[in-house]
C-alpha cells in the first residue's frame, strides 16, 4: 500500500496535499509542504509518525510559526501541525500545574496568571509562538527561560507517548535537547500564588516588558523575531548594529532599523533574501570582532544547514 493511501486510511485526523505554509510563519515567506497533517490526537500522531517511519517519508514540526525560516522550495515529506488540546488544572496550597497543549499560544500562560492570581513566568508576556515551540527552544528573555516554568513534557514518537519530567531533559541556552523523533504534545506548567504586593510587582513586570517590546520591536511586520542567541557577555544586536548593518535591505527583506537582531518583511520578501541577510550578518560580525553568531531561528524544509 502507498504512503497515501495507508495514512489516509488510518489517520483520524486531517491531512492535505501540497498546502501553502508561508502564511502560517511570523515572516510570511517561504514554499508549500507536500503534505500538512492534523492529527486528531497523540494516538492518531503515533499512528501517522509510525507509518511514516515505515514509509521513510521526512516529518518536521510547525508551531506558530515564529522564530521560523521556510525554505522557498517548501518542505518535503509531512509537516504536522497539533490540534488544540484540552487544558487541564491541578491546585494547591502553593499554586497550580497547568496542562496546555503544544499548540497553545505562550500569550495563554500569562492570562492565567492574570486570571487566577499567579506568579512566575511574567518574562513570557509578549513572546509570540506556541508552548511547543517554546519548550523546543526554551523560550526567553534577559529576564527567564522557559523551563523555570515547567514542570513534566509529554513527547510522542512512532513508538507511542511518554511523559518527561523536566530534569530528565537537557535544557541549555535556548533549547531543550529533545529525544530523537519525539514530538512535544503536552506541557505541565508550574505557576505560584502570592499576595497582593507580589501580583502587582508580577503586572508590573508584564505591563513594562509589553512596553519595551512595543518600543524596540517591530511588531508591525511580518518579522523573525530574534534571528541569533545572544553570545556570552555581549548582544547579537549591538554587534550587528556596530558592524555597519542595521537597516540594511535585500529584496523585500532588511535588518529592522528598530532592532538589529530582527529581520523584518517589507514586502514580496524571499526565505533567499532573509538568508542571505543572516549569512551576512553572520560574516561581518566574525569579521570585524571574531564572534560567530548562531542563528534562533529555525530552518525548516529544502535548506543546507546554518554555519555554527
Amino acid at each position: 500500500m502507498s504512503f497515501r493511501d495507508e495514512i489516509q486510511r488510518h489517520l483520524r485526523g486531517e491531512i492535505a496535499w501540497n498546502v501553502p505554509l508561508a502564511n502560517r510563519t511570523s515572516l510570511r515567506v517561504g514554499g508549500s509542504a507536500d503534505a500538512l497533517l492534523r492529527p486528531e490526537d497523540a494516538e492518531d500522531l503515533r499512528v501517522a509518525l509510525a507509518i511514516c517511519r515505515d514509509h521513510g517519508v521526512p516529518v518536521s514540526f510547525l508551531g506558530g510559526g515564529a522564530n521560523t525560516l521556510l525554505s522557498d522550495e517548501g518542505v518535503e515529506g509531512v509537516v504536522v501541525r497539533l490540534p488544540v488540546f484540552a487544558e487541564e488544572a491541578e491546585w494547591d496550597e502553593k499554586g497550580a500545574t497547568f496542562t496546555l497543549g503544544a499548540g497553545a499560544p505562550i500569550a495563554r500562560i500569562p492570562q492565567l496568571m492574570r486570571k487566577h492570581g499567579l506568579v512566575g513566568g511574567e518574562f513570557l508576556a509578549g513572546i509570540p509562538g506556541t508552548i511547543g515551540g517554546a519548550t523546543a527552544m526554551n523560550a526567553g528573555t534577559r529576564e527567564g527561560e522557559f523551563v523555570r516554568v515547567v514542570s513534566a513534557v509529554e513527547l510522542v514518537s512512532a513508538e507511542g507517548a511518554r511523559w518527561f519530567e523536566r530534569d530528565e531533559l537537557d535544557w541549555t541556552y535556548r533549547r531543550c535537547h529533545l529525544p530523537e523523533g519525539g514530538m512535544v504534545t503536552r506541557v505541565r506548567i508550574r505557576l505560584r500564588r502570592a499576595d497582593e504586593e507580589g501580583l502587582e510587582r508580577s503586572r508590573a513586570a508584564m505591563e513594562a516588558d509589553l512596553g519595551y517590546r512595543k518600543r524596540t520591536q517591530p511588531l508591525h511586520l511580518p518579522a523573525s523575531g530574534s534571528v541569533f542567541t545572544n553570545p556570552p557577555g555581549d548582544f547579537a544586536g549591538r554587534l550587528i548594529e556596530a558592524a555597519g548593518l542595521k537597516g540594511r535591505a535585500r529584496g523585500g527583506a532588511r535588518i529592522s532599523p528598530m532592532h538589529a537582531n530582527w529581520i523584518v518583511n517589507e514586502g514580496g520578501a524571499t526565505a533567499s533574501d532573509v538568508r542571505h541577510l543572516v549569512e551576512l550578518a553572520q560574516g561581518e560580525v566574525q569579521a570585524r570582532f571574531g564572534i560567530l553568531l548562531v542563528p534562533e531561528l529555525r530552518l525548516l524544509g529544502r535548506w543546507q544547514p546554518w554555519k555554527t
